[in-house]
This record gives structure tokens, sequence and C-alpha cells, in this order.
């Protein structure tokens, strides 16, 4: 029995959860006090839908391949639960609405951003 657990897949270890530092971001306020922030450190922001496979699927994969430790941020913005900030979003730092999308702010301004399966092709690294 063991051999066939073995080739079924059934004796696999279960995987540990990464968590990441995310900051919940649900005031519009917010936005101010993220532009004024990203001077001196950067700030992303993952616009996710709760209610999307594919958003997901791509926060999975962000938080699996994050290995950044340094001076950045990380706001978590539920974009269903929160759809004006979301909206702001846009209008503030001149960014076209999608979903999944990440958003990487330095100085005041957006120096990457990306939507699905291309949001795991920014290193943020270079943006530190």
């Amino acid at each position: 029995m063991g051999f066939l657990k073995n080739i079924l897949g059934g004796s696999k270890e279960p995987k540990e959860e990464k968590i990441l530092p995310w900051k919940p971001l649900t005031d519009l306020n917010q936005l101010n006090e993220i532009e004024k922030l990203s001077v001196g450190k950067t700030q992303v922001v993952f616009k996710h839908s709760t209610r999307c496979g594919i958003s997901s699927m791509v926060l999975n994969q962000f938080t699996d391949a994050f290995d950044i430790e340094g001076n950045l941020d990380l706001y978590y913005l539920d974009l269903l639960n929160y759809r004006e900030v979301s909206n702001e979003v846009g209008y503030k730092f001149q960014v076209m609405h999608q979903s999944p999308q990440l958003i990487v702010i330095k100085n005041g301004v957006v120096v990457a951003h990306a939507s699905h399966g291309a949001i795991n092709e920014i290193d943020l690294a270079k943006f530190l």
C-alpha cells in the first residue's frame, strides 16, 4: 500500500504556507501616504479580485516566488470590496485598471506595472 501511495502522490508533505507582510489597502487616504512613502521606500500595490481564479493563481505564484528582503512595502487591495480605492489608484497613478494587477511606485510615480502572468516577470529587486 505504501508503494501505491508514493506512486499516486498520497505521501506528499503538506506545503508550508508562505505569508507576506501585506498591508491592507482599504482607504482613499492611504494613497497619499503611499505616494509620500515612495520617496524613501518602494511601494507595491497588488490589486486582486477575490472572485477570479486567475487572480488567485497569480497571487499564489507571486507569494511563492517573493524572496525580497528590502526597502519596500506591499499593499493588498481587494478590488471588489474597495472598488472606490481601486478606481482612485488608476486615476492617481495614471494606470489603466486591470485585475490582477501589480503596481510599483517610487518617488511618487509608477515605475512598473503589469497584469495577469506578466506580474511574475517584474523584478522588484531592481526598484529597491
